[in-house]
């Protein structure tokens, strides 16, 4: 499972060795094998890869983090988290909507309405670790997140009545946008741009951050009030887990809160980084759609009431005890 261990013998171990001291004194470093869901170098990966970084420079000499590549290239990111807990990854940095497959209560991070620190508080997070477990998976934390969700249009709607329209989606937002009338298909991140452009959609859901650049030239309109939280994960291969030792997991540890605090939707950093995002988005002149009144209320209800169904329906009994410990 773990992929390599170094171990650093200090002239001083030789010396003591010369002098008949048999006692030997090495530290090891150990180095995970570590994927990611998206593309290496994509927006979307590019906090994985701080993450991995970070790992890197302050575990020099306790812990490493050997970074193999990111979905596509080395295989569907609907798998990633699949073969990780099977042991071909130590280590995965993901959307939860890509693992649904593994575990189908992971959705409820996407639909909670509370801080992550409350969720480490009112016994949410253990709830979904003693799930995870069962799955041969330990969730170390969110690494990130990237604001609400939104659908974005080349062609404008002016209620939540997506009949008509042919839209790219992931499993986060299926069930949201089929319910109000939406003909779907799923595929991956590379061709959004393409699909646009062609015509192939009409329109895709993504957060309002971690944007390809390009998708501005084939997206016209972004519809109001977005929904959902679109955080991204940090989850390990339990059996490497539990083969760390205590420093090497409480580093880990450390540097997963660490990421998960800064992430928070109500620091005054988040808000700067979602209010320069949309004075991008005007520059390029992409358009807002708000829904006010029962319209909004629709939306908004309807995401929650869609979502948590679909939970519910797979897993009727941790489905309802997650909805009490996840939102308000």
């Amino acid at each position: 499972m773990i992929k390599a261990i170094k171990v650093i013998i200090g002239a001083s171990f030789i010396a003591m060795m010369m002098t008949s001291i048999t006692t030997p004194v090495f530290a090891g470093e150990v180095t995970l094998n570590g994927a990611g869901c998206f593309p290496i170098g994509h927006p979307v990966s590019k906090p994985w890869e701080s993450f991995v970084n970070t790992v890197n420079e302050r575990g020099k000499g306790v812990i490493q983090i050997k970074l193999i590549g990111g979905a596509p290239a080395i295989g569907s990111p609907f798998t990633l988290v699949q073969k990780m807990s099977k042991g071909a990854y130590d280590i995965v940095g993901c959307t939860e909507g890509y693992f649904g497959n593994v575990l189908i209560e992971g959705a409820a991070l996407r639909f909670s309405e509370y801080p992550y620190s409350e969720l480490r508080k009112n016994g949410a997070i253990d709830y979904l670790q003693k799930l995870f477990a069962e799955k041969n998976i330990h969730y170390l934390a969110r690494y990130h997140d990237f604001g609400p969700f939104h659908l974005w249009l080349n062609k404008a709607v002016s209620k939540p009545d997506l009949s008509g329209l042919h839209l790219r989606i992931s499993p986060i937002y299926k069930a949201l946008f089929t319910a109000l009338g939406a003909t779907v298909q799923r595929s991956n991140t590379a061709q959004v741009y393409t699909y646009m452009e062609n015509g192939t959609v009409q329109g895709f859901g993504w957060p309002m951050l971690g944007w390809v650049p390009s998708w501005a030239k084939v997206t016209k309109y972004r519809v109001e009030p977005g929904f959902y939280n679109s955080a991204l994960h940090n989850v390990i291969n339990l059996k490497t887990w539990k083969s760390l030792d205590a420093q090497q997991q409480a580093l880990l540890t450390k540097i997963g809160l660490e990421f998960e605090a800064k992430s928070e939707s109500s620091t005054p950093e988040f808000q700067a980084q979602l209010n320069k995002q949309r004075d991008w988005l005007a520059s390029k002149g992409m358009e807002t759609i708000t829904f006010e009144g029962t319209d909004r209320e629709k939306w908004l209800s309807s995401a929650v009431k869609e979502g948590w169904a679909e939970v519910i329906e797979r897993s009727p009994k941790h489905g309802l005890a997650l909805k009490e410990l996840f939102t308000k």
